[in-house]
């Protein structure tokens, strides 16, 4: 575009919400429109700071947003419900990292991505990305060594295992020609006997102010294979969802990947 992207962010008042209004104050190929927060927010009414227009003030819903080019949602449920329906109603682009969410709402941004441009991604790191795609690759060569994929976070975070292991074992899964449904392995308590060949085990570690680590350990006979990603600053997060921000802006109706940015289908 040969305009500044005009941008909404769903989560204003989040942890991703600022790490992203911090970036934006410097990043010119976006012009920040609306901003909102969960209804009762202490923020809701009170200027965006920093925000260009200085006007700008946090809002808890859509209705008075002005016309705008994409959205990016880190909420939840609810707060990601509602900012669909606007992206639908306006045809808008949607990014979204929210995580958690039930089978109905991820069947309506399946059926939403035939008509607006929707990227998710349960992590927005670029390393990750990059990650994802090695361990598919690795899964695929090594097909009969055993994985585990070990992911630690802060003590606030609430889903576990995190989006992005989930992901990586998605992703695992579908190099060997099965679903994380079929084998992935969450829980060895209370079960005995040697491990069942081709599952995915997980193992989850929740403490202090870790931002992210993810492992994938391939394990064959005398030998083990890790790759891993440590994210130490949030604002990697932040990076990575504006530039898929802005690459999205555009965009025809699909149902993109992160894995479309870093390095597009030829």
């Amino acid at each position: 575009m040969s305009r500044p992207v005009r941008l909404a962010i769903n989560g204003a008042s989040g942890r991703m919400g600022g790490a992203l209004l911090a970036l934006l104050g410097d990043d010119r190929r976006f012009e920040l429109v609306h901003a909102v927060v969960a209804q009762g927010s202490s923020r809701d009414g009170q200027p965006v700071v920093p925000a260009n227009p200085a006007s700008l003030r946090y809002a808890h819903d859509w209705s008075a947003a002005p016309a705008m080019d994409v959205v990016i949602d880190f909420s939840g449920q609810a707060g990601l419900n509602a900012a669909l329906d606007h992206c639908l109603a306006q045809g808008v682009a949607l990014v979204s990292g929210t995580t958690g969410i039930d089978a109905a709402l991820e069947a309506r941004l399946a059926s939403a991505s035939e008509r607006i441009a929707i990227l998710r991604a349960a992590n927005f790191s670029l390393g990750v990305a990059m990650l994802t795609r090695l361990l598919h690759d690795a899964a695929a060569a090594l097909p009969g060594w055993d994985m585990e994929i070990v992911e630690a976070h802060h003590g606030r975070k609430l889903d576990a295992p995190s989006g992005t292991a989930l992901a990586l074992g998605q992703a695992a899964a579908a190099a060997r020609g099965t679903t994380l449904e079929e084998a992935g392995l969450h829980d060895r308590q209370d079960r005995s006997g040697e491990r069942v060949g081709g599952s995915i085990g997980f193992a989850v570690i929740r403490g202090g102010d870790i931002v992210g680590e993810h492992t994938a350990m391939l394990i064959g006979q005398g030998e083990r294979l890790e790759l891993t990603h440590r994210a130490t600053d949030r604002s990697v997060f932040a990076r990575g969802a504006l530039h898929a921000a802005h690459w999205l802006a555009g965009r025809p109706p699909g149902h993109w990947q992160l894995a479309d940015v870093i390095a597009p289908p030829r």
